[in-house]
């Protein structure tokens, strides 16, 4: 299968990174170099400039320190073609750009890029919050319309909470047939794509050494058939609460390892196992949907992995078109490798600067 190619990343006044450009080849680029050096930064900036994402609470902590806006430039090849993805950043406004032409985060390839990070273990340890962002996120990469459906639903839900907090009961059923309409689709879309998701989730963690199986479920507030009359039941509660306390919003992700719950009984490693099986099945997911493999960005790839574990990853990185490796030392067998220093890249065979600072 062929994959999506990062040919060129630019950056201005992002974080910490120099401004210039990198441009990387096919297969596997290490970044090494010790904390704070801008190993991360780097890998955000490409994965907004693939995909328009990012998990920030405030766009401006993007913008280097002193400056007003940042900007990130990726050039990607993909199913043969080249097109030119730009994000420009201000405080609380993100402009996106295909080819000059502006356009929405939904425009942009949805296949193009996965990240794994040693924060991932929050999916395990942390509130269901994180994980229900898990699945949204890639559900609604893998389907606009669930994109779209979710986003129309929480409109609804932060309408129906102003109208509960004025104790405005009168209005309820008019909120309340919206949201029993957007939130089955939801629910409904969740139901099938676990199905794939629990399968592919459950093979990643058993090639990753694991002797306890894990199992995807999804642990709902309501159901598609009985939502109308949850929603009725829990009225006085949710006037007295000013929120509503039934529907997808309120559900979660339960991931089981053995027979019992990953978030209270997994110890750290067997978390980390856990988070990186579910970026492998996301991986295949997306690959299988748009019949491109990503570009796979690993954060440090040494994080709380044992040597069983660590060979995995690279052994993964190796296997895509084109993988971006951090780590604290060198990615073995990299096609290229960069040294990392305050925001600078350098290659390691050549002195010159041919990155970010050039």
């Amino acid at each position: 299968m062929s994959g999506v190619q990062l040919s060129s990343l630019s950056t201005l006044n992002y974080r910490n990174l120099a401004p210039g450009t990198l441009h990387f080849p096919a297969g596997v680029t290490g970044v090494f170099g010790e904390n704070g050096a801008g190993k991360t930064n780097l890998l955000e900036a490409a994965y907004l400039a693939l995909t328009g994402l990012t998990d920030v609470t405030r766009l401006e902590q993007l913008i280097q320190s002193g400056e007003r806006e940042a900007y990130v430039r990726a050039d990607v090849q993909q199913g043969g073609s080249l097109s030119i993805q730009e994000v420009g950043l201000g405080r609380g406004r993100r402009h996106l750009k295909v080819d000059g032409v502006r356009a929405k985060t939904g425009d942009l390839p949805r296949g193009s890029a996965v990240w794994i990070r040693p924060e991932d273990s929050e999916l395990v340890f942390g509130p269901p919050a994180g994980r229900r962002a898990y699945l949204d996120a890639l559900l609604s990469r893998l389907s606009a319309r669930y994109g779209q459906q979710l986003a129309r639903y929480e409109r609804t839900v932060a309408q129906r909470n102003a109208a509960l907090k004025a104790g405005e009961d009168w209005a309820m059923h008019v909120w309340d047939d919206a949201l029993v309409k957007l939130g089955t689709d939801i629910m409904l879309f969740r139901r099938r794509a676990l199905t794939r998701l629990d399968e592919l989730a459950r093979e990643a963690n058993a090639q990753l050494g694991s002797r306890k199986p894990l199992t995807l479920t999804l642990s709902e507030s309501t159901t598609p058939e009985t939502y109308t009359h949850d929603l009725a039941a829990r009225r006085a509660e949710e006037l007295s609460r000013g929120a509503t306390v039934t529907g997808p919003h309120r559900d979660d992700l339960i991931l089981t390892l053995g027979e019992l719950p990953a978030s209270e009984y997994a110890s750290r490693g067997e978390g980390r196992t856990v988070a990186l099986a579910l970026r492998c099945a996301e991986l295949e997911l997306l690959a299988e949907k748009f019949g491109e493999k990503p570009v796979l960005l690993i954060d440090d790839f040494t994080a709380e992995l044992d040597p069983g574990r660590r060979g995995f990853l690279l052994d993964l990185a190796a296997s895509m078109p084109q993988a971006i490796v951090t780590g604290t030392e060198r990615a073995p067998g990299a096609a290229l490798t960069l040294r990392a220093h305050a925001g600078r890249f350098t290659e390691e065979s050549r002195p010159a600067t041919v990155g970010v600072g050039a």
